[in-house]
C-alpha cells in the first residue's frame, strides 16, 4: 500500500508497506525498525514475545514522549512490565499492529510529536 501526504521534507515518514518492508521517503527497509521522524535504523529483537525492557533502551535514547510498538501483522497486547518499564521513563506505549503504527506514526510526526515507532514486520502466525 501507499501513503500520501503532504510532509515536511525534513522528517522521516511511511510511504508505503507491504509484506516484509516498510517504505520510509521512499527507500525500502526490510526486517524490524526504530523509527524516529530524524532516523531509521534496525532494531534487533527477536520478536513480539521475547520483547523486554532492554529491547527498548536504544528507543529511550531518542527521548520519545510516545512509542508505537508495532505488532506484526495482528494486534497484540504489551506486557505490563514493558509499560511499566517506558512509563517509569515518562514515556508513553500504544501497541498496535504495524500497518496501523506506521500511519499513526506519520499523523504524529507531522504534527510535531517526539514519537518513535518501534516496528516489528512479523507475519500472523494462524
Amino acid at each position: 500500500m501507499k501513503l500520501h501526504e503532504q510532509r515536511d521534507t525534513h522528517l522521516n515518514a511511511v510511504t508505503g508497506y507491504g509484506p516484509g518492508y516498510i517504505e520510509i521517503n521512499g527507500v525500502r527497509h526490510a526486517g524490524n525498525l526504530l523509527l524516529a521522524t530524524a532516523s531509521v535504523q534496525r532494531w534487533d529483537v527477536s520478536g513480539f514475545d521475547q520483547l523486554g525492557p532492554e529491547d527498548f533502551e536504544p528507543v529511550l535514547q531518542a527521548k520519545p514522549e510516545l512509542v508505537l510498538l508495532g505488532t506484526g501483522a495482528r494486534h497484540r497486547s504489551v506486557s505490563p512490565r514493558l509499560t511499566a518499564f517506558l512509563a517509569r521513563s515518562g514515556v508513553g506505549l500504544e501497541a498496535m499492529d504495524t500497518q496501523a503504527a506506521c500511519r499513526t506514526f506519520n499523523i504524529l510526526a507531522g504534527d510535531g510529536r517526539r514519537v518513535v515507532g518501534a516496528i516489528l514486520q512479523e507475519e500472523d502466525q494462524k
